[in-house]
């Protein structure tokens, strides 16, 4: 019988990859707590009237990577392709938007049918964070100041660059979209096909274009920031200064946009090249109308999304993972003989009670102790501590060195846990 492989573009995390995985959820978490951002849980299956309404019917995403089905109940759902909309949903559902102020963040897989390739996968996993109830751009400088400790917090400081932008609003990029449309329809036979479709649907995608020939010809293309109204040019003068005073350089990317419709005024992205290519390993900006087209009351936001896979892969391609990131050992406890395996277990959950920050596996399974000792030795362990018999009368332990040429010694119980710290420093 054929062996069940995983879904193509829906990769499995090996224990081998989890302990970097780990490392990033873990800073980013103390980073944003220490911000006073608060974490939320969506569910991974929404309506799919959600996302309709909060994306855009003609986004790419909508039209041909959603994963949507029909339940038991004949109601449309779609495993979510982003996680902004259903943190409004939640959000509103709750109460906690109206009148207040709130910080909150989110991590997690979406889903999204595109063409696997290194760094973009069917199921990805985002963390996000967004904001409610604050109009200024004193928290939009807020989130990148943040972002930038993070990525010094990372050790990626050095292989990011934050891109900014300035959208306007619906108003201002109505006009904007009409004058582009006008230019680029004198191109059309030189666009590429994606492009071509694009200026039906939704002609502002077009400036994200990596196809040579197009950036050529949006090179005279109308520019965005000669149809911004008044509060959005002060909007974004304010944002520039309070980056200056907190020394987070950018640049001015007058062709930015965000591939979905519910975006405004402020946008950003981080970028990097040590992956190859270019690529954002951080985007977002302001959606002020989110919640009221969501069902809610007028209420102005700010968010960003990153993507862990990315982030991962350049911590690992960089090599700036700390060495105390891994999953060995410090500790490997064997039993020899049915009494010192019983005092084995004992022993290890008293080191553990003692030590609650170390790693202490404890060999089950039984074997010679040969054999003991080349497991204990691929656990990648400091040192193998040994009760046999004579252990067991004498209540003590051998302690041996795994890494180093230091001699074994036998430790009385009572001594064991404040010994092995010291040697473990």
């Amino acid at each position: 019988m054929a062996k069940i492989k995983a879904i193509r573009g829906m990769n499995d995390i090996l224990p081998d990859q989890s302990p970097i995985w780990q490392h990033l959820e873990r800073t980013v978490g103390r980073v944003l707590r220490g911000y006073g951002y608060q974490e939320i849980r969506m569910p991974i299956v929404e309506q799919t009237e959600l996302f309709k309404r909060s994306i855009g019917e003609v986004t790419d995403i909508v039209e041909k990577e959603m994963y949507t089905f029909d339940d038991r109940n004949g109601d449309s759902l779609t495993l979510r392709p982003e996680g902004t909309a259903g943190c409004v949903r939640a959000g509103e559902e709750h109460g906690l938007l109206f009148n207040q102020t709130r910080k909150l963040w989110y991590a997690g897989p979406m889903f999204r049918h595109e063409r696997p390739q290194k760094g973009r996968y069917r199921q990805f996993h985002q963390i996000g964070v967004e904001c409610f109830g604050m109009n200024g751009p004193d928290i939009d400088a807020e989130l990148l100041i943040m972002t930038a400790r993070l990525w010094k917090e990372l050790g990626l400081g050095e292989h990011v660059r934050l891109e900014i932008n300035s959208i306007g609003t619906s108003e201002s990029r109505k006009a904007f979209r009409a004058a582009l449309v006008d230019y680029l329809s004198g191109f059309r036979d030189q666009l590429d096909e994606d492009s071509k479709r694009r200026l039906e649907t939704n002609p502002l995608r077009i400036l994200d274009s990596k196809v040579p020939e197009t950036q050529a010809i949006l090179k005279d293309a109308p520019d965005l920031a000669e149809f911004l109204d008044e509060d959005s040019r002060a909007h974004f003068v304010g944002l520039q200064q309070r980056l200056d005073l907190a020394d987070v350089p950018y640049t001015i990317n007058s062709r930015l946009v965000r591939g979905l419709d519910y975006y405004g005024k402020t946008v950003f992205e981080w970028v990097t090249e040590s992956l190859g290519a270019q690529g954002t390993v951080c985007a977002g900006g302001r959606y002020d109308g989110l919640v009221e087209q969501l069902g809610g009351k007028s209420t102005p936001a700010v968010g960003f999304a990153m993507g862990i896979e990315r982030l991962v892969l350049m911590l690992d391609t960089l090599g700036v993972v700390p060495q105390t990131v891994n999953s060995d050992a410090d500790l490997y406890v064997m039993g020899m003989g049915e009494a010192g395996e019983a005092d084995a277990l004992r022993v290890s959950e008293m080191l553990r009670d003692a030590m609650p920050e170390r790693i202490i596996m404890t060999h089950c399974g039984g074997g010679s102790f040969k054999s003991q000792m080349k497991k204990a030795d691929r656990s990648g362990a400091r040192f193998g501590l040994l009760i046999g018999e004579d252990e067991v009368a004498s209540r003590t332990v051998s302690v041996k060195p795994l890494r180093s040429e230091g001699e074994q010694r036998s430790v009385d119980q009572a001594d064991l846990a404040a010994t092995v710290a010291e040697l473990l420093g």
